[in-house]
């Protein structure tokens, strides 16, 4: 096998991840539009954490111009899309957000942040199958199991948890 041939033959094989190409592909575009990588956008749930993480998403970096070359650097302005009830907890959390993305860049890239009050989607969380009903003598033993559980909470996920393994059971069974 010639080396050319062997080299497209690896070539073929060596398997990228999608996320690797998509970010060549998208880094130019977003740097360009919104002035940030798609490194932040992706690394955005562990920068601000839970809870701020389901409600913003960063929209852009928004630099300020430069005139000449001697002029002093001045951070930019992160602009951030926040759900509109969740605007408020993010903005009592901005000074720790902006020491957190700072971190995140190494160097004091962020002195401010301005927010955009939209709807943020979400990705749907997939749906759990729904549970399937016992047959009346494992609803049975499971109701007898759980009486002596006083508190309404346990007992309604231990009910829960039962159904799964009964059912799981009388699945097996089959």
């Amino acid at each position: 096998m010639s080396n050319e041939r062997k080299k497209q033959w690896t070539n073929r094989r060596g398997a990228q991840p999608v996320s690797d190409l998509v970010s060549k592909l998208l880094d130019p575009v977003i740097e360009r539009r919104a002035g940030m990588t798609m490194d932040l956008v992706a690394s955005w749930d562990e920068i601000v954490g839970q809870p701020h993480a389901s409600h913003t998403r960063p929209e852009k970096l928004h630099w300020p111009r430069q005139i000449s070359d001697d002029d002093p650097f001045e951070p930019a302005t992160l602009v951030v899309a926040c759900d509109g009830g969740h605007a408020v907890f993010f903005q009592h959390d901005s000074t720790t957000i902006i020491a957190r993305v700072n971190s995140y860049f190494g160097f004091a890239a962020v002195a401010r942040l301005k927010l955009l009050q939209k709807p943020v989607a979400n990705v749907p969380l997939k749906s759990r199958p729904a549970a399937r009903s016992l047959e009346p003598q494992a609803q049975a033993n499971l109701d007898s199991l759980l009486q002596s559980v006083e508190n309404d909470e346990l007992k309604s996920a231990l009910k829960k948890m039962g159904q799964g393994v009964f059912s799981r059971r009388s699945s097996k069974t089959d």
